[in-house]
């Protein structure tokens, strides 16, 4: 009797081992760990331990876990690529859902400074007094510095009527505190109107690519078209981008027969966007600027190595590379990491380099012209020399959306 309950122990001992063993190598076979990732998370768990029992204060084991998926995400050192804690991963739907309050601004980031690019008329950005050029140094008390560019965006975009507090630094006076209650922001992402003066000439700004923006487009160009238009100036600038279906959308309308953008992963995957469009386009000068980023970008590059386009203005910000959202198994947070790049038809890469105008101009400090969209009109007379009157510059200029260089998207 005692010798069978030996056995049953015996077997039962080596069946749990076996069990045991089996977990642990479909642990180690879907994480995709060998010998020396299994010693690197051991150097990971003996320094969580060492903090968590020698800290001089206790801390909870949640927030070692977040530090170290942010630090993770952040080695990469891509400004793209972010961990998103649950407030941050709560603003960013509620922005994709449409449901988000702002305060009317357009922000541009350069070397981890945040600056103010515009401000929409009759929002609460301009009821307080911000203004462009102002840089926005800190967030509800954090440094903007210290954080990545879309987690700027969704701490100063939140629920309407609530309240953030902007620190402003502006030349030539001391930094001071902003506290501006949110509200809804609504804005017409496109906008038409024939050139004044300039019989044949029509301009089109798009402040970014959103849901309704291929429509919006098409609308604007029918109705230009129906007016007359023989030649074109699209406005790009300050544009952060948006979705990647709508820049598709509109290329569709405007560049040639032939490739638009392609998508291509780490291990050389591609994925192609064409146009089918046959008939003959209209000349057309594309303003662009350092804000001019992602899927703007991509329409740019296509118009332009194509010959469908020039561009007037400044490099563009460099934004081409794709995102997405993993949400953390079992919890509220999420990682954004880059997967992709995009690539011009003419092969390209976007990132880092942004694009470079055919026409460098720049815009003086306290100009009373738009020289970039006078050098624009000026190239469009040489095109079509019948164009012969002096232009007068385009007062139908929706404001910018107030969206920080923003990734293209694929429609979920």
């Amino acid at each position: 009797m005692i010798i069978r309950i030996i056995k049953w122990l015996f077997l039962a001992a080596l069946s749990l081992t076996a069990a045991v063993i089996l977990v642990m190598a479909g642990i180690v076979y879907t994480l995709g760990l060998n010998e020396g990732k299994v010693a690197q998370l051991g150097r990971f768990f003996a320094t969580m331990r060492f903090i968590e029992t020698q800290y001089v204060d206790e801390v909870e084991p949640s927030q070692l876990i977040d530090g170290a998926i942010s630090g993770m995400v952040r080695s990469l050192g891509d400004p793209h690529s972010a961990y998103l804690d649950p407030t941050a991963y709560k603003k960013l739907k509620e922005h994709s859902e449409g449901t988000f309050g702002g305060i009317g601004v357009v922000m541009g980031f350069d070397d981890s400074e945040v600056r103010v690019i515009s401000v929409m008329e009759g929002t609460p950005g301009e009821a307080v007094g911000l203004k462009a050029g102002d840089r926005i140094l800190r967030v509800d008390g954090e440094a903007t510095k210290e954080m990545a560019p879309e987690l700027v965006a969704a701490s100063i975009r939140g629920e309407a009527g609530s309240e953030v507090v902007l620190t402003i630094g502006r030349s030539g006076e001391a930094d001071r505190d902003y506290a501006i209650t949110r509200d809804h922001i609504r804005v017409k992402t496109v906008a038409g109107q024939m050139v004044e003066n300039e019989p044949g000439v029509g301009y089109i700004r798009i402040v970014q690519f959103s849901e309704n923006t291929g429509k919006e487009f098409k609308d604007a160009l029918a109705s230009l078209k129906e007016q007359g238009m023989q030649a074109m100036i699209l406005d790009l600038r300050a544009n952060p981008g948006g979705l990647l279906t709508a820049c598709v959308e509109i290329a569709k309308e405007i560049v040639p027969a032939g490739l638009i953008v392609s998508v291509v992963d780490r291990d050389g995957n591609k994925e192609e966007y064409y146009s089918e469009l046959t008939e003959t386009g209209l000349p057309i000068m594309v303003l662009i600027d350092e804000n001019s980023a992602s899927a703007s970008e991509i329409l740019a590059g296509a118009l332009h190595d194509t010959g469908a386009a020039q561009l007037v203005g400044k490099t563009s910000y460099g934004k081409g590379s794709v995102q997405v959202i993993m949400p953390i198994p079992g919890q509220e947070d999420a990682v954004k990491l880059t997967i992709a790049r995009y690539y011009t038809p003419s092969g390209e890469s976007i990132q880092g380099t942004g694009i470079r105008p055919d026409f460098e101009v720049e815009i003086p400090e306290n100009a009373k012209e738009d020289t970039q969209f006078l050098a624009a009109v000026a190239q469009l007379k040489a095109k079509l020399p019948q164009l012969s009157q002096p232009a007068a510059q385009p007062e139908l200029q929706p404001e910018p959306q107030p969206l920080q260089p923003a990734e293209p998207q694929q429609e979920q």
